[in-house]
């Protein structure tokens, strides 16, 4: 059985208020052609980017909230239920075509199947064991499967600094992974689940951000891929719910609805458009660099509402961490220089 955490809904009671506001804003955000050869402190890109990074940073905490109640793999599919529906609306409002080429299918499947099953199912289990700020602690290590992935499948360099600064990063990681043991109620065996599903849904959502980088992929239109893969992830998750929890369940409480739409809305059809437009403008491994600022924002919450108590250890951890990956971002290689424009 999972461990869950009891409901917290003052995680989830005022960040989807503004749902349609800040979809507007996404929309505007991804709207337009892309500049080809693109840097990420572009203006538009960096809006982009730290965007993402403040909602995402939100998301993880939201996320304890709904496994609280309900079985992980059905609160998924809740999620993506509502994601595809706003991502399709997304798709008519920007006159996007809705018709999938024969080879576009592959590509449908394999990112709804790395991104929107995988990654989420591994990210939902593993905060049934460890906190959300740890989770999203180690998340910030994306970067480093992004660079191993795009070197040996899209040819590009790992420099020296990318590797001392992801040897710094792991030793950040470590000391907050003893803290976590430390403090926790839990075993050793369950802390070590909790880290082993993270590290199943880091290498699932670097495996989608490749895909999405590969040239087959960015053939496609970008919000239709994005919107035919959320479904068919919708479809596998639900007919994985099925099978691992029976029949639906769901949380009447207005704070779990509430979460569903943050999650839904903001937290997939906001940012996800947005953060795979990055992908393709500047790089996976790029575009990965929010993963230094989402944790900031993931453990402050954790820390309000949660009841994560900051001592030395998980301090020096988190500072360790962080400074590592700043320095892992000083050697990653320059993008492409040959961008593929966004459809």
């Amino acid at each position: 059985m999972l461990r869950a955490s009891s409901p917290r809904g003052t995680a989830t009671r005022t960040q989807p208020v503004r749902s349609v506001a800040r979809l507007q804003t996404c929309d505007a955000a991804v709207s337009g052609q892309s500049s080809g050869g693109a840097s990420l402190f572009e203006p538009r890109n960096l809006a982009s980017f730290l965007l993402v990074s403040l909602i995402w940073g939100g998301t993880w905490l939201v996320i304890r909230d709904q496994i609280a109640t309900v079985p992980a793999q059905w609160s998924i599919s809740y999620r993506f239920m509502v994601a595809t529906a706003g991502m399709f609306i997304l798709v008519a409002i920007r006159r996007e075509p809705l018709a999938m080429p024969r080879a576009g299918w592959k590509w449908v499947a394999l990112l709804g199947l790395l991104q929107f099953v995988l990654n989420f199912t591994f990210v939902y289990n593993a905060e049934a064991y460890i906190t959300s700020g740890l989770v999203a602690v180690m998340f910030a290590l994306l970067m480093v499967p992004n660079a191993i992935f795009g070197h040996f499948l899209l040819g590009q360099p790992i420099r020296p600094a990318f590797v001392l600064g992801t040897l710094i990063a792991a030793g950040g990681i470590a000391m907050l992974f003893v803290h976590e043991y430390r403090a926790s109620p839990a075993s050793l065996a369950e802390v070590l689940v909790g880290v082993a599903f993270t590290v199943g849904g880091i290498l699932a959502a670097s495996g989608a951000n490749i895909v999405q980088a590969m040239e087959g992929a960015k053939k496609l239109p970008f919000l239709t891929l994005l919107a035919w893969a959320m479904l068919a992830g919708t479809l596998m998750n639900t007919l994985v719910a099925f099978v691992q929890s029976g029949l639906p369940t769901y949380d009447p409480r207005p704070a779990y609805t509430l979460g569903v739409l943050y999650l839904g809305l903001l937290g997939s059809v906001c940012t996800f458009p947005l953060y795979y437009r990055l992908v393709r403008e500047v790089g996976a491994g790029t575009a990965a660099y929010s993963s230094v600022l989402v944790p900031v924002v993931a453990m402050t919450l954790s820390t309000m509402f949660e009841g994560f108590v900051w001592s030395l250890l998980p301090a020096a951890g988190a500072v360790l961490a962080l400074s590592g990956l700043l320095v892992a971002m000083r050697g990653r290689p320059s993008p492409p220089r040959r961008a593929t424009p966004e459809p």
